[in-house]
């Protein structure tokens, strides 16, 4: 059973619907006593960071994420909520992962919006089946910079980290429920994931 955290954001729909195109069960609950229930834990969002927190705050899911022991997929603004803290509303995070989210910027088209090549960096579990240099689906304003937990890459204006690990947390920056098949396989490498 996979429980994707209500953080508030606009893509729980999209997540739990990608889940049962592969015939996963899923549910979706902001209550952290729902942890126990659940096999995995995905952190979805569409959205700013500082009412995402808030949210996780209010219901005492933040803290109970960063104590977490199951595998948790951070999807988008699920993945860059796992940093320390987000330019976007100068907002403390999970604090999971070092270092700050911070908005593109330089030449850079902000958001940056459509499919974009991703590059490996380290070999993870997640990337099993996936070609090196794979398209994946992004709509974001904020990045986080490349660091020791990054496993893959991509390029808008600059190299930001695209998929990251630590323990028993991943994030990916791209939607992996809009990828196409690539996605689907990064959905299912995630459900098989014993880390």
């Amino acid at each position: 059973m996979i429980l994707i955290v209500d953080n508030g954001g606009a893509n729980l729909a999209s997540v739990t619907n990608a889940l049962a195109r592969l015939g996963r069960d899923a549910f979706v609950s902001g209550d952290p006593a729902d942890l126990d229930r659940a096999d995995r834990v995905i952190v979805p969002g569409v959205g700013a960071a500082a009412p995402a927190m808030q949210r996780l705050a209010a219901t005492g899911m933040d803290a109970a994420l960063v104590a977490c022991t199951k595998p948790v997929l951070g999807i988008c603004l699920g993945m860059q909520l796992l940093f320390e803290q987000s330019g976007e509303g100068e907002v403390a995070c999970l604090g999971i992962l070092p270092g700050r989210v911070t908005r593109f910027d330089g030449g850079a088209r902000v958001p940056h919006m459509g499919w974009s090549t991703t590059t490996l960096s380290d070999v993870h579990p997640l990337w099993n089946g996936i070609a090196d240099g794979e398209w994946f689906y992004y709509v974001h304003s904020y990045r986080a910079d490349i660091n020791g937990h990054t496993v893959a890459v991509c390029d808008h204006d600059a190299p930001f980290a695209a998929a990251v690990a630590r323990a028993n947390f991943a994030g990916v920056q791209f939607h992996p429920e809009r990828s196409g098949p690539a996605g689907a396989r990064l959905i299912e490498n995630f459900i098989g994931w014993h880390p």
